[in-house]
């Protein structure tokens, strides 16, 4: 039989995984306690008795799934042998989102959200951190000059390269990994 603390944890991720598919469907700023609760299938009240606000639990939805993309791509890294791995099996990892498919969407809505939350803000700049961090571990480990400078360029072309499939679909690693590896090599690092 189910204890109450079970039937919390079952309610919050319900009302989590409803989170997500809300901001992704409707965008964040038209997500309401109420469209939220009946989509959990919970009573409304339970919205704010298991989060302090509307605000935290959609921060707490976006944030978890752009931590688990990110948390996936320390594998990659793993995998790789030479920076050039690590390039083409980043820029492979992203064919898997279309733009708008419901990953990317949160993605977008988080970050135009986090323009205007400064709390939101802080907690993708986090994730955003950790991501460069390993990736500037993995690079100078295997090489590559300025690994900071090189990880936080790729960070961006990471996350600009997901916000601009929904605009061109042709956006694949195919295009984007020769590009990518000719932009380091001008500015004095080889990939090889």
């Amino acid at each position: 039989m189910a204890t109450a603390a079970d039937r919390g944890r079952e309610v919050r991720s319900r009302l989590l995984t409803a989170a997500v598919e809300l901001i992704a469907e409707r965008g964040w700023t038209a997500v309401s306690t109420r469209v939220l609760a009946e989509r959990a299938g919970v009573a409304a009240g339970l919205v704010h008795y298991h989060f302090t606000s509307l605000q935290a639990l959609l921060t707490e939805a976006a944030v978890g799934v752009m931590r688990e993309v990110a948390d996936s791509l320390g594998p990659l890294l793993d995998r790789a042998e030479t920076p050039a791995d690590a390039l083409r099996l980043l820029m492979a990892s992203l064919d898997g989102y279309t733009g708008s498919d419901p990953v990317s969407t949160v993605f977008s809505e988080t970050y135009l959200a986090a323009a205007r939350d400064p709390g939101l803000r802080d907690a993708v700049a986090g994730i955003v951190t950790d991501f460069r961090t390993r990736l500037a571990t993995w690079l100078g480990a295997h090489g590559v000059a300025e690994p900071r400078a090189t990880a936080a360029v790729l960070a961006a072309a990471t996350d600009g390269i997901l916000l601009h499939r929904a605009l061109d679909p042709a956006m694949t690693a195919e295009t984007v990994t020769p590009i990518l590896n000719r932009i380091v090599a001008m500015g004095g690092t080889t990939w090889h």
